[in-house]
């Protein structure tokens, strides 16, 4: 696979299939037990990108709960890492989810 000349991030080939939107919101990630905090920076149709202090390990597993109104459940994985400061996720949604997600996308793709 051929790759972009240059250095950092902008030369990087750009893998996502759906628009990232900034996305400032708290989020509660229930993990077994444990439940920790975090905020929500960007969000797109499959995934988003979460700042919390103890990221968990790639491929983790957890249930997030994202504060719309009403709020949506979702499950997550751990799909890349940013250690002490944030963590980049997907989801899989019910269908009452990807409605709600659905919406919400369009108001930040309005902005």
């Amino acid at each position: 696979m051929a790759t972009p000349a240059g250095n950092g991030a902008a030369a990087q080939i750009e893998r996502r299939r759906s628009s990232r939107y900034p996305f400032d919101s708290s989020i509660e990630i229930e993990w077994g037990s444990i439940r920790l905090k975090g905020r929500v920076m960007d969000i797109s149709a499959e995934g988003m990108q979460v700042e919390v202090a103890n990221p968990l390990w790639l491929g983790a597993s957890f249930t997030a709960h994202l504060p719309l109104k009403p709020p949506v459940q979702m499950e997550c994985v751990v799909r890349r890492i940013a250690p002490g400061q944030s963590m980049a996720v997907t989801f899989l949604l019910n269908d009452k989810g990807r409605t709600q997600l659905a919406v919400l996308l369009e108001t930040l793709a309005k902005k």
